[in-house]
């Protein structure tokens, strides 16, 4: 007889989210209490977070986040990032040890911002710029891997259990306005440091429950853009997907819901008003090739707000909950009822359903 951790769960991988709408920051505690609830949906191969709000003494510049597997890898980066940036601010990122977490690689952070006469001679925009170095290191450069590198925002990963990696990177010390969080079951990659969640570029993260059946056609569609795909993971391609359709297409969220998460074509068809069909037959058309098939949940993080988007049949679970400022999205209802019993208003969104949560401005 097989005992629960020796089979695969194709349910697997927990999700977690918590937002303030006014734009309070608050403390990592919570998101790992949260995320900790769920320990039985992961197995050990990956945990994560990512955290918005948490550098505002920064929050003008790109904080990069880097792994290096060895010290040769970080002085090649070190020289890249100084012939491309100017570095404001280099340190080791605090980590706390735990023998929970092994071997751990180098994890240093950096602020920093384009040269001017680098980013005048690129004639790209300052994102464009930096997403293309990021893109540089992680394929040309052995050993290092930019996992994180917004503004004012920042991705903690291992691997590892999540709650474990929460209190490895001593998560309860930040502060931030939004956090996410997942804890891996992988079923057909491998558990590395590179392949847990979340996934980033820029300010954009993903953290992801499920299986994409659309990988290849979506992983080839995206690298005709430039995106480079190495981390051995369905869910990077999202990250690039959303990065596409929002930077570069300038889809709203809501829009980018209808891409990725589409209407069957009987439902625009049968039960949509004329509006809502030419919008739709539009997006299905003229961005076929990011829509995602196969059971997801998903939770995209971004300057300014988060989406919480199941697929079109609701294939893996969402339940999302509100408490004054506070909205609270989750795999089980448990982990949200675990930081905030008394809660408003609870709901799991349908199937397709955007959940888009904007901060208030100012």
């Amino acid at each position: 007889m097989q005992s629960e951790g020796q089979v695969r769960i194709p349910s697997g991988c927990a999700i977690s989210g918590i937002i303030n709408k006014s734009g309070r920051r608050m403390s990592g505690e919570a998101i790992i209490k949260s995320i900790g609830v769920m320990h039985d949906r992961s197995n050990g191969l990956g945990g994560g977070f990512a955290a918005y709000g948490i550098y505002p003494e920064y929050k003008d510049y790109y904080a990069l986040h880097l792994f290096y597997e060895t010290a040769s890898a970080k002085k090649e980066c070190e020289e890249f990032l100084e012939r491309h940036f100017d570095i404001i601010n280099l340190s080791k990122i605090p980590t706390r040890k735990i023998k929970e977490i092994k071997d751990e690689p180098l994890i240093w952070r950096y602020f920093v911002t384009p040269l001017p006469t680098k980013l005048s001679n690129s004639q790209l925009d300052e994102r464009e710029f930096t997403a293309k170095c990021v893109f540089r290191v992680n394929t040309q450069i052995k050993d290092a891997y930019v996992f994180s590198s917004g503004k004012n925002m920042g991705v903690f990963k291992a691997v590892g259990f999540p709650e474990d990696v929460g209190r490895f990177y001593k998560l309860e010390e930040y502060e931030g306005w939004c956090f996410t969080a997942h804890g891996r079951y992988p079923t057909n990659t491998p558990g590395w440091w590179g392949g847990a969640h979340p996934f980033a570029l820029l300010d954009y993260s993903v953290v992801h429950n499920g299986e994409i059946s659309s990988y290849d056609t979506n992983r080839r569609s995206i690298e005709m853009y430039g995106y480079k795909c190495t981390l051995q993971t369905d869910t990077e391609v999202i990250t690039y997907i959303i990065d596409y359709l929002h930077r570069k297409q300038k889809l709203s969220f809501n829009e980018i819901a209808l891409v990725v998460a589409a209407p069957f074509w009987q439902t625009i068809k049968h039960h949509q008003t004329a509006k809502e069909r030419e919008l739709n037959e539009y997006l299905r058309v003229m961005f076929s090739a990011q829509l995602i098939t196969g059971p997801f949940s998903i939770l995209v993080g971004f300057d300014g707000g988060l989406m919480a988007l199941n697929d079109r049949l609701k294939l893996r679970s969402m339940v999302v909950g509100e408490k004054d400022d506070m909205v609270y999205v989750a795999s089980e209802e448990s982990a949200i009822r675990i930081i905030e019993p008394n809660l408003d208003t609870v709901w799991a969104p349908r199937g397709g359903q955007p959940v888009i949560i904007n901060i208030k401005q100012g």
